[in-house]
């Protein structure tokens, strides 16, 4: 077993590392100041840290942790809308359901603001699908 963890202190500690080795399992370690080594993994820490039903006190056993994520992977794959992609769920992006989501949004903001026009001074929410999403656009340009 690899467990795969950024160069923090605690990762890197001999107290760590001796468990580790005793647990029989190998670390490997990000490069040092590459922020998109391992980029996917730290969004979604932050993303769990910040979930209200993270356990602050830590999981009583290993299946309590377990059902946690489990719920947690289904909640953010198909309930949760990401600003990221223009508030549909990654489930309803990777089915193709995106596009029509949104138009019907579209639909519905266009139909609000011809009702109340004095509640729109601008224009409605942008409902257009979102193209590929890199981690580092700027990275990909250059």
């Amino acid at each position: 077993m690899v467990l795969h963890s950024d160069n923090g202190a605690p990762m890197k500690s001999l107290t760590f590392k001796a468990k580790m080795e005793e647990l029989g399992i190998t670390s490997s370690y990000s490069r040092p100041r590459v922020s998109d080594d391992n980029p996917y993994v730290e969004s979604l820490f932050r993303t769990v840290k910040y979930m209200p039903s993270w356990p602050t006190k830590g999981f009583e056993t290993i299946d309590s942790s377990r059902s946690w994520v489990e719920a947690f992977v289904r909640w953010y794959n198909t309930e949760h809308k990401h600003s990221k992609l223009n508030y549909v769920t990654p489930s309803e992006r990777h089915n193709g359901k995106d596009k029509e989501i949104l138009k019907r949004r579209a639909e519905v903001l266009l139909a609000a603001k011809e009702l109340n026009p004095e509640r729109w001074p601008g224009d409605i929410r942008n409902c257009e699908p979102v193209g590929d999403v890199h981690l580092n656009p700027e990275r990909e340009a250059a």
